[in-house]
C-alpha cells in the first residue's frame, strides 16, 4: 500500500486530494497548521486506519515516522483575504515550508508534487498562458505575498530536481471552485454564491469585465493524480480553459440559486488584480492526456447546495 503525505490536506483542495489517494488505496497523512484548513473537511476521515492528521505548521522542520512514497506540498494561504490577513505565513510557507516538504522526500526517497498556481502569471500580457510565459507580477503589491512565495518555490522545487536528484513535479493551479470551500474564503466563488442565497447585493468588483476560467475541484484532483503518476518535472497549467467574465458569472450564479439579489459595482478588492485570467492547457493534454469534464452549470450546482446548507 503506497503513503502519502499531504500538506495543507484539511483544506479545500487538499482534502479532496486526501479523499482521491484514500479511494485509489493509498494511506495518508495530513500535515496542516488550520490557519486556513478547517477540520470539518477532513472530519469523515478520521479514525480511518489509513489515515491520520498532525496539526503542525510546515514553516518549521518536521518529521513522519514509517514509509513514506509520496508528498504532496499543498499548504498555502491562497485567497485575497488570508493574504492580507497572514502575510508573511504566506511567505514563510512558500520557502520554508517547501524546503522543509522536499527534504522530507529527500529524507524518504519519495516523489515530491508541488501545487503552484496561475498567480505566477500576475497580470498577464500573453494570453492565455502557456507554461512558457514567464508572467507579470508586482512584487511590491499586496498580491506580491503570494504570487512571489509560488514563484520562488517553483524555483526551489526544480533547484531540488536538478542538483539534489529529488523527483518532483509542479502543478500550476487555475481558478478552482467546489464543495469545502469557506464562506468567508473572499474569492469570487463564495461571495457571489453566498450573497445570492442570502439576497444580498452580488458585489462585482471594477465593471466586471476581467476574466476566470473556473474548474471544478474534481477535475483538478483528475489533473493532480495523472500528473503525480508522470515522470515530467516542468510546470503544468491544470484549469478550465473557458473563459467567462466576472459580470456574466455573477449573472449564472444569480440564475442558478434563483435570487432576487441586485449585481452592483465597486471598486477593485485589492491592487493588481487581473485582468484576464485562461490557461493554456495543450501541455496537460499532451502529457497526461487530461482535460476538464465537468460543466460549468453542473459544477455550480453541486457548489450551491454544499453552500446552502451552511449559509
Amino acid at each position: 500500500m503506497l503513503t502519502s503525505v499531504i500538506t495543507g490536506g484539511a483544506g479545500f483542495i487538499g482534502s479532496h486530494l486526501a479523499d482521491r489517494l484514500i479511494a485509489e488505496g493509498w494511506c495518508v497523512t495530513v500535515v496542516d497548521n488550520l490557519i486556513s484548513g478547517r477540520m470539518e473537511n477532513i472530519q469523515h476521515l478520521l479514525g480511518r486506519d489509513d489515515f491520520q492528521f498532525i496539526q503542525h505548521d510546515v514553516c518549521e522542520p518536521f518529521e513522519i515516522e514509517g514509509q513514506v512514497d509520496y508528498v504532496f506540498h499543498l499548504a498555502s494561504t491562497a485567497s485575497p483575504v488570508d493574504f492580507v490577513k497572514h502575510p508573511l505565513e504566506t511567505l514563510r510557507v512558500g520557502s520554508y515550508g517547501t524546503e522543509n516538504a522536499l527534504e522530507l522526500a529527500l529524507r524518504k526517497g519519495a516523489k515530491f508534487l508541488f501545487s503552484s498556481t496561475s498567480e505566477v502569471y500576475g497580470d498577464p500580457l500573453v494570453h492565455p498562458q502557456p507554461e512558457t510565459y514567464w508572467g507579470n507580477v508586482n512584487p511590491i503589491g499586496i498580491r506580491g505575498v503570494y504570487d512571489e512565495a509560488k514563484r520562488y518555490a517553483e524555483s526551489l522545487v526544480m533547484a531540488y530536481h536538478r542538483y539534489k536528484g529529488a523527483d518532483t513535479r509542479i502543478v500550476r493551479i487555475f481558478n478552482t471552485y467546489g464543495e469545502r470551500m469557506r464562506l468567508d474564503d473572499g474569492r469570487v466563488v463564495p461571495n457571489f454564491v453566498c450573497q445570492a442565497l442570502r439576497g444580498e447585493p452580488i458585489t462585482v468588483y471594477g465593471d466586471g469585465s476581467q476574466t476566470r476560467s473556473f474548474g471544478y475541484v474534481a477535475d483538478l484532483v483528475e489533473g493532480i493524480w495523472r500528473l503525480a503518476h508522470t515522470d515530467y518535472h516542468e510546470p503544468v497549467n491544470i484549469g478550465n480553459p473557458e473563459e467567462r467574465t466576472i459580470l456574466e458569472f455573477a449573472q449564472i450564479i444569480k440564475r442558478l440559486t434563483n435570487s432576487d439579489s441586485p449585481i452592483v459595482f465597486t471598486e477593485f478588492f485589492t491592487p493588481d488584480d487581473p485582468k484576464q485570467r485562461c490557461p493554456d492547457i495543450t501541455r496537460a493534454r499532451q502529457i497526461l492526456g487530461w482535460e476538464p469534464k465537468t460543466s460549468l452549470e453542473e459544477g455550480l450546482r453541486r457548489t450551491i447546495e454544499y453552500f446552502r446548507e451552511r449559509v
